[in-house]
């Protein structure tokens, strides 16, 4: 079987784009950790997929598998380059479209100046709706992890995440608590791990390891995830300008109640065509 695809990243969070409206599209998760493999496949940290939308109102379904196989609700980063592909594909001339995805309706828009601003939705606090297991809403939570006592704020922005203020991202163990976080069992479904160095009230670092992929340059839902976590925290105050190894998003969030803005660049590497 030979697919065509775009290789895309959104800050180095890379992609490998396929499109499932001109061409038929069924993969195993053996055959997508195979497109996601850096050394016999394409390589990429996400497999994205554009399939025709089944809702009415809706220009295209969003479907995401991390690099492990796994299906995902959500890519804040993939979104962004969700419309620049299907703009450069010729699927649609809309600058701004509405794409179902497994957690709801998102609604990116490709800007003037060739950056993408993504509505990304409401963020979800509750424990349920994370899901975390846990009986009461509260901004900040313990979580014991590696003989340590963590203090994390829980956000879905369409998947789960975790964040904790750390004094230096680059000193952050990110690599030994990560996954210790992603398959903690007070998260039934996994979660994302961020950790979140606060600069100024306008400005944070930020390093994630993702949930199914491991640490990535950047997280567009991380950063949306780290903002609001702040924000609720007293710590930050919309905008925020969050800076991430991959380069810098700017995220917006005007409280209870108010949708999520997240902008920053998409870019195509290449395109090709690949037998599996």
């Amino acid at each position: 079987m030979k697919l065509k695809f775009s290789k895309m990243h959104g800050l180095g969070n890379d992609f490998v784009v396929l499109d499932g409206i001109r061409q038929s599209v069924s993969l195993t998760p053996e055959q997508l950790r195979y497109l996601a493999d850096r050394h016999f496949g394409v390589g990429c940290d996400q497999v994205l997929l554009v399939e025709k939308a089944s809702l009415p109102e809706v220009d295209f379904r969003y479907r995401i598998f991390n690099a492990d196989g796994s299906e995902v609700e959500q890519c804040g980063n993939g979104a962004r380059c969700f419309v620049r592909f299907v703009h450069e594909q010729g699927l649609t001339d809309k600058r701004e479209i509405r794409v179902e995805t497994l957690k709801g309706v998102i609604a990116p828009r490709l800007e003037g100046d060739g950056n993408v601003t993504v509505d990304m939705g409401l963020p979800r606090f509750l424990p349920h709706e994370i899901p975390f297991l846990h009986d009461d809403d509260v901004v900040i939570y313990n979580l014991d992890v590696a003989d340590e006592t963590l203090e994390i704020s829980v956000v879905s922005m369409g998947n789960p995440h975790a964040v904790q203020v750390v004094d230096s991202v680059e000193s952050a163990p990110v690599g030994e608590h990560g996954p210790l976080i992603e398959h903690h069992p007070r998260f039934p479904q996994r979660v994302n791990a961020g950790f979140m160095q606060v600069l100024d009230r306008h400005a944070i670092k930020l390093r994630v390891y993702e949930r199914g992929s491991g640490e990535t340059l950047a997280c567009g839902t991380g950063a949306c995830a780290a903002v609001v976590a702040g924000i609720r925290r007293g710590l930050l105050d919309s905008p925020v300008r969050v800076t991430t190894r991959g380069g810098d998003l700017n995220i917006a969030w005007g409280g209870p109640d108010r949708p999520v803005l997240m902008t920053g660049p998409a870019m195509t590497v290449f395109s090709g065509e690949i037998d599996l």
